[in-house]
């Protein structure tokens, strides 16, 4: 009896001692589960990737062991941060470029342009991004003449910052064939008495574009792994690349299948018949961390360049009122295409005359509430009678806080102050479905992901301004600007099933963050560091 008894007393012993393995956990955090009801913990457990458990200290520790145990010191852990409209390959790109953000003239481009060539000797295409002339005295264009006379035989394109302008050198414009008086619809090859300036705005950056070099697979996977460490050392651990050719997306699987790219992708398709052909016949293609499920469309160009489609003209350009980048027929058309799959419609709109003529077509085949998750990139401008079309038709408004406080400083003088109080309206947006996502447009912004909770919170720029904010009506709450960076942004992607929130069985996609977002001052908010990222229960950042 005695020897049945110290076996039941060892069963007993071993059967509370027993813990189930994981293989990471985090403990003493303050974890934002970011799930319904925005809950938070203080430790989760981690297997095979996906998360086990998020529950209480004791709980946890008591219930799980594991090889690697996190100490987050009392630190927040967020879900990791997603991007829903970003631009991965292009930022990959120009961090290989003569970076031109925040030049303040045509000379400072011209001597930016020269150090970068003068530190890449050999450089037979010169490419940059990043000038902005509202940044420049006057406000108006540059033009190329001190670039074609100092690269007289080498191609110089430079972008501007948000991708709806080039400046090209004349060797650039011989290169493509760019004659004085050719037109073409949906965008302008600028001249000034009979000559070229190097100026081509929207539709006309293609006549570039089908000339440009494209680097090999070795050169963009060295671009790729570079962006992709920079993202992780945000915390971003999901980007949404909107706009890419089947070529790369094929580029980017290959690299991800054989373990050399961690990050994951929502792609969406650029407007091309090519990637139609290719991809419409076969269905959205899914992996563990690729999802290719858009397409994205331009309606117009960008407010900053005059490009952007408005119901009446620019303040500061009397008669002109922008214009579409195709015809309204092609929008139909792809509309009526795609209503019939699986692929999400993801279209560019600034102007409110441009997410006026998106928002009647997606309207046409949608036919009220729905599941397809359709989406209007930027949003930008909204004439007041057109906010309950995303409501209606259940479209979803995809922002870029950023965007406001950097156009705030000439918004009004391009809109006027009427119509821009149907600008930037996040909280109008989000209060038509209950929900918005948020991203950068990296790299015409800054990639930060805390820039974005800045703006949409406080809706001040780096430096603090306004005093008060700029037009707070329009203002999310902590709370919804990290559903919007997090759990939103993944529902916007069709990933919130795998990731976007810290709950069980969910992909471990994480970070650790030296400040708290839901109690930092507004002006630590851009002093707040990540300490580590995991995607997918591996660690891809170490402060």
């Amino acid at each position: 009896m005695r020897t049945i008894f110290f076996i039941a007393c060892l069963c007993i012993f071993a059967a509370c001692n027993t813990k189930q393995q994981a293989d990471i956990i985090v403990h003493n955090a303050v974890i934002y589960t970011v799930d319904s009801s925005f809950s938070t913990a203080q430790a989760m457990a981690v297997k095979d990737g996906k998360i086990l458990y998020v529950g209480k200290e004791d709980e946890v520790l008591n219930k799980y062991s594991a090889k690697d145990t996190v100490d987050a010191k009392g630190n927040a852990v967020y879900p990791g941060f997603i991007d829903a409209h970003a631009h991965f390959v292009g930022y990959a790109q120009s961090l290989f470029a003569v970076d031109l953000f925040d030049s303040k003239s045509t000379d400072e481009i011209v001597s930016r342009v020269q150090k970068f060539v003068a530190d890449h000797p050999g450089e037979q295409w010169i490419s940059g991004r990043g000038w902005d002339q509202n940044k420049f005295p006057g406000k108006q264009f540059p033009d190329n003449v001190k670039l074609s006379q100092l690269f007289p035989n080498t191609p110089v394109v430079l972008e501007r910052v948000d991708g709806h302008a080039l400046l090209v050198n004349d060797k650039a414009l011989q290169f493509a064939n760019i004659k004085p008086g050719q037109t073409l619809t949906g965008g302008a090859i600028e001249t000034v008495n009979g000559k070229l300036t190097g100026i081509l705005i929207d539709n006309a950056e293609a006549l570039i574009g089908a000339v440009t070099p494209e680097p090999s697979r070795e050169e963009m996977a060295k671009k790729l792994l570079a962006a992709q460490q920079n993202c992780f050392a945000q915390g971003l651990t999901t980007i949404t690349d909107c706009g890419l050719d089947y070529e790369a997306v094929e580029a980017i699987d290959t690299m991800q299948q054989q373990g050399k790219l961690a990050m994951h992708l929502y792609i969406m398709l650029s407007d091309a018949k090519r990637n139609y052909d290719k991809f419409l016949k076969r269905g959205p293609y899914k992996t563990d961390k690729l999802f290719v499920h858009g397409f994205k469309v331009y309606a117009d160009g960008a407010l900053g360049s005059r490009g952007a489609c408005l119901l009446q003209p620019y303040n500061d350009k009397p008669g002109w009122q922008g214009f579409l980048l195709s015809s309204k027929e092609h929008y139909d058309s792809v509309a009526r295409l795609l209503a019939g799959t699986d692929f999400q419609m993801c279209t560019h709109a600034i102007g409110d005359s441009g997410n006026r003529v998106i928002l009647q077509a997606y309207t046409k085949y949608l036919g009220g509430k729905n599941d397809k998750r359709w989406r209007i990139e930027h949003a930008q401008i909204i004439n007041p009678a057109d906010f309950d079309l995303f409501g209606k038709s259940s479209i979803i408004a995809s922002v870029q806080p950023t965007h406001a406080t950097s156009d705030m400083y000439w918004a009004a003088d391009r809109l006027g102050t009427e119509r821009l109080k149907g600008g930037y309206a996040f909280k109008q947006l989000l209060q038509q479905n209950g929900w918005i996502a948020l991203g950068t447009d990296f790299p015409v912004e800054d990639i930060s992901p805390f820039k974005t909770f800045l703006a949409a919170v406080f809706r001040v720029d780096a430096k603090g301004y306004p005093a008060g904010g700029f037009q707070m009506e329009n203002a999310l709450t902590r709370e919804q600007a990290i559903r919007g960076m997090t759990i939103w942004a993944a529902k916007a992607d069709f990933w919130e099933k795998e990731t976007g929130s810290l709950e069980t069985g969910k992909n471990a996609d994480f970070i650790i963050l030296d400040k708290d977002l839901m109690k930092v001052q507004w002006n630590e908010v851009l002093q707040t560091k990540v300490i580590a990222t995991y995607s997918e229960g591996k660690k891809v950042y170490n402060k």
